[in-house]
């Protein structure tokens, strides 16, 4: 009996030891192997994800805000793959802000045992910064972002994941520059960068500034305009307008940054109350477009960003080695442009032949026409523009047209426009008001250009056809230059600075320019303006149009001019001009022209016609172009370029990352 008693207890102790739940082992909790005991519930531990041993605390704990019930669970999430290539697909853009607003939620700060939230309005303020960057990726703003749902009030508690990076900041921006006044950071710009730098200075600026898309490239990154006006998005009467163009060829980066520059820069010196750069943006409208081929130029930055420290050679720099000069269909963008260079050479022996306003032939929509191109002659179709500056590298010089050689066997011949004088006075005034350019014991990069001050006529230099400043001068009213900003076409970023003190003062000069020669108003006995009246000078074939309501610009050297005004079913109006040596502005010259018969001059029968102004595409050629693109694109790809990574990447679908 008493060993069925004993064999009973031991049988009952056995039952009860091996009944009981196990003993839990850290990071048991939350897989259902056992039960936590009151003691032995969740503490704080230590942050163990790479991409968050940056933040301003240690600890964390499981479950996350988003119910990651352990660090496994996280490192295998789309929200954590996410944080760690942000920076590679947003080029760098709102790094490391959005990737510790993420640490915030996937590894939250934790405190006596509880999870603190991260402030709403620390995420509403990253939200407002990089939302842009998100949208230039065809990129959702991510779902666990949402400020709302995942983030709280101060009221609540929060506390913020960005102080330490704030921290970083004030050290980082606290030693001054050069130029205290204007905080410029003197780097390479990626597309993405320079896009969002461009929308952010028109918002810091935004009643004297916007930022408009004039197109797209082969590859749909946006050829992005910031303008500067005092009436943005308005053209005003009797103010000239001016424009400059960058990076035409993608591997030639200097002019892009110096325009990326110079839109900073006049809009913090407007704001801090600068006089002369108020008095310029109040009665001049400034358009620049810092990259005509966003395309080449990515191909250019993404090789030296591969290469970088092996490509560079002292003497050429970096841009006889990088590709990039043409667009992504291997178009040069500055021979892509109509050849009415040509047009006006076969011509100019009649006896009335024009050397403005020249029609595009039918015949040019018949080749390939690079959407780049076609933007721009839209762009300078729409707007009257009267000053314009193309930067290039390669050389030290301002060149200005013919481009194209009026002999055809000859490609270093002299070949001068009717406004010979006129170019050469605005092309010396931005060599002149260089720092280097105009010198005669600066380097040069093989061409030597001292006896000339820094100054070239085109085609004496070398010819080339279908170039856009013969095409701006011989379609618009629009005067163009060429210019040449150094050797290195694609420097390294410790010559960027020194290349913005070389170029500031020329740059705004030129831009002052445009307040010379003559302007006024062409107008009926009614006083209404006259649409495309003609204004001549004496001695220069080569007229101007007035724009909409009838204003007009014409950039002239000192001296005296004879002036006459002219429009179809109105008499002609003629007056004499003095315009003084050391005028600071443009003269006004007002005409009233009285209603006459219409009397077509019998010399308009003789001339051949070379067609209509108006006849823009008329096979629409760059619209069945881009709609086969698009269906090509659309066939070839259906999600974008990044979700590859991510299907591969993560056994999830994240659909939440699509913008539609």
């Amino acid at each position: 009996m008493r060993l069925l008693w004993t064999f009973l207890l031991v049988k009952t102790l056995l039952t009860a030891v091996f009944s009981a739940p196990p003993r839990c082992q850290p990071g048991n909790y939350f897989r259902g192997h056992c039960k936590a005991t009151k003691d032995e519930k969740p503490k704080c531990a230590d942050i163990t994800l790479s991409y968050c041993d940056d933040m301003p605390y240690t600890k964390t704990k499981f479950p996350n805000i988003l119910d990651h019930r352990n660090r496994e669970e996280v490192e295998t999430s789309t929200e954590y793959l996410l944080m760690s290539v942000v920076d590679s697909l947003l080029k760098g853009e709102c790094s490391p802000d959005i990737r510790m607003l993420g640490c915030s939620v996937v590894a939250p700060s934790c405190e006596n045992y509880k999870i603190l939230k991260p402030c709403r309005s620390t995420c509403e303020s990253v939200h407002k910064a990089c939302a842009r960057a998100f949208e230039s990726i065809n990129m959702a703003w991510p779902y666990f972002l949402d400020c709302d749902r995942f983030f709280v009030s101060e009221e609540e508690g929060c506390y913020d994941p960005l102080e330490g990076l704030r921290e970083r900041h004030e050290v980082m921006d606290s030693p001054t520059t050069m130029e205290p006044s204007t905080i410029i950071q003197f780097t390479h710009h990626s597309n993405t960068q320079m896009f969002n730098i461009l929308k952010k200075t028109a918002e810091q600026c935004s009643h004297i500034s916007r930022t408009y898309s004039i197109g797209q490239s082969v590859e749909r990154r946006d050829l992005l305009v910031i303008e500067f006006s005092n009436n943005p998005g308005e053209h005003v009467l009797l103010e000239p307008e001016v424009k400059y163009i960058g990076n035409m060829h993608g591997n030639e980066a200097m002019g892009r940054e110096l325009l990326i520059y110079l839109a900073q820069y006049l809009c913090s010196e407007y704001l801090l109350g600068n006089s002369r750069i108020q008095t310029l943006i109040n009665t001049t409208r400034i358009h620049i477009l810092p990259s005509m081929n966003p395309d080449g130029y990515e191909l250019a930055y993404s090789e030296l960003q591969s290469g970088f420290d092996t490509d560079y050679d002292e003497d050429a720099g970096f841009s006889w080695q990088i590709g990039g000069r043409y667009n992504a269909q291997n178009i040069d963008l500055n021979r892509n442009f109509p050849d009415l260079t040509s047009l006006v050479y076969n011509r100019r022996r009649l006896k009335r032949f024009r050397s403005d306003h020249i029609p595009i032939p039918d015949s040019y929509w018949l080749g390939k026409v690079a959407p780049e191109t076609y933007a721009v002659m839209k762009w300078i179709r729409s707007i009257p523009f009267v000053l314009s500056a193309n930067f290039h590298g390669g050389d030290l010089v301002v060149s200005y047209p013919y481009d194209f050689s009026k002999h055809p066997l000859e490609t270093n011949m002299f070949s001068p426009t009717p406004d010979e004088q006129v170019f050469k006075q605005i092309a010396r005034t931005y060599a002149n008001a260089h720092a280097t350019m105009s010198n005669h014991d600066t380097d040069r990069c093989g061409a030597n250009f001292v006896d000339k001050g820094g100054i070239v006529n085109g085609a004496e230099w070398y010819s080339i056809a279908g170039g856009m400043a013969d095409f701006n001068y011989l379609h618009t009213n629009c005067f163009e230059i060429t210019v040449e900003l150094g050797c290195d076409k694609f420097p390294v970023e410790e010559d960027l600075h020194t290349g913005w003190e070389e170029n500031k003062e020329a740059l705004l000069t030129y831009l002052e320019s445009v307040h010379k020669g003559i302007k006024g108003f062409v107008k009926d006995e009614d006083g209404r303006g006259i649409k495309r009246a003609t204004v001549s000078v004496r001695g220069i074939r080569h007229e101007i149009t007035t724009a909409e309501k009838g204003d007009y610009w014409r950039l002239l050297t000192p001296g005296i001019h004879i002036v006459t005004a002219s429009a179809p079913g109105y008499t002609k109006a003629m007056k004499r001009v003095h315009l003084p040596t050391h005028m600071r502005k443009a003269g006004r010259v007002d005409f009233i022209l009285k209603k006459a018969p219409l009397d077509q001059d019998l010399d308009d029968f003789l001339i051949p016609s070379m067609g209509s102004y108006d006849r823009f595409d008329p096979y629409n050629q760059l619209e069945r172009y881009s709609m086969r693109q698009s269906g090509q694109e659309e066939e070839r790809q259906e999600k974008p370029w990044w979700w590859g990574y991510f299907a591969r990447s993560s056994s999830q679908n994240p659909s939440w990352l699509l913008r539609n």
